[in-house]
């Protein structure tokens, strides 16, 4: 049997073991429904292990339809209820805040040309057209609202084939990071900040490495963007750390 060790965003110190139902999908890092007491909560399924168990263990509800949690991340939420001696539950607890995105995203309706012209054309038409070209995932409000006519004339030009119709999520994934390196030149200040930061984590020693980096500066002084240069040369040197 498949047991999944699900660790809940609750002030709880370790993963409990749950069966995995057959049929049920789930991997170290995917988002379930499982029972705890007499409620049903919201976890992160910390790792696999295979069974059998010396105990009958409930069973797990359902598995939401989003990416896992990657194992760097797991990694984190680890180290930081470690150094600051807090439960891990309690960390990954502000880590979940907003659960309702783990729910699929909504989806809308938009138009796009289809580059056939309707068997009548009017004004109102053409005006409407005339908004949508270029444009590739307008919805039918904006349409009718750019070309200042009514939304029956945008459904008429889809039920003549002008326009074409199809659903899309209304939160699109996000891009994978590409390289942060800016056009911008770093002073001589900047420039040391972002060299010594960059010698602590990759030329120190693993103590080295967790050792807090603050700069002082005033307001201005391009404090951020000297970070932004460290985290640039960690995605450069190591892509899997985005």
């Amino acid at each position: 049997m498949a047991i999944a060790r699900v660790l809940f965003p609750l002030p709880l110190p370790e993963p409990f073991d749950y069966d995995v139902p057959e049929g049920l999908d789930v991997c170290a890092g995917s988002y379930v429904r499982a029972p705890i007491g007499r409620q049903e909560r919201t976890g992160v399924v910390w790792e696999m292990r295979d069974g059998p168990s010396d105990r009958v263990l409930k069973p797990l509800l359902g598995v939401y339809p989003t990416p896992p949690l990657g194992e760097a991340t797991r990694q984190f939420v680890a180290f930081a209820a470690r150094y600051n001696v807090a439960h891990i539950g309690h960390v990954l607890g502000m880590l979940l805040r907003a659960r309702g995105g783990l729910q699929p995203s909504p989806v809308r309706t938009v138009l796009s040309l289809t580059g056939q012209i309707p068997d009548r054309m009017t004004h109102a038409r053409e005006a409407v057209l005339a908004a949508a070209d270029g444009r590739d995932a307008l919805t039918a409000a904006d349409l009718a609202r750019e070309a200042g006519v009514s939304s029956g004339v945008v459904k008429g030009l889809v039920e003549q084939g002008a326009l074409s119709a199809r659903s899309e999520p209304v939160d699109t994934p996000f891009q994978t990071p590409k390289n942060l390196s800016s056009d911008l030149v770093l002073t001589p200040q900047q420039s040391d900040s972002a060299t010594a930061i960059s010698a602590q984590f990759y030329g120190g020693t693993d103590k080295d490495r967790l050792k807090p980096v603050l700069i002082d500066g005033v307001t201005g002084s391009g404090k951020t963007e000297v970070y932004f240069e460290a985290i640039a040369e960690l995605i450069d040197r190591d892509p899997e750390a985005q």
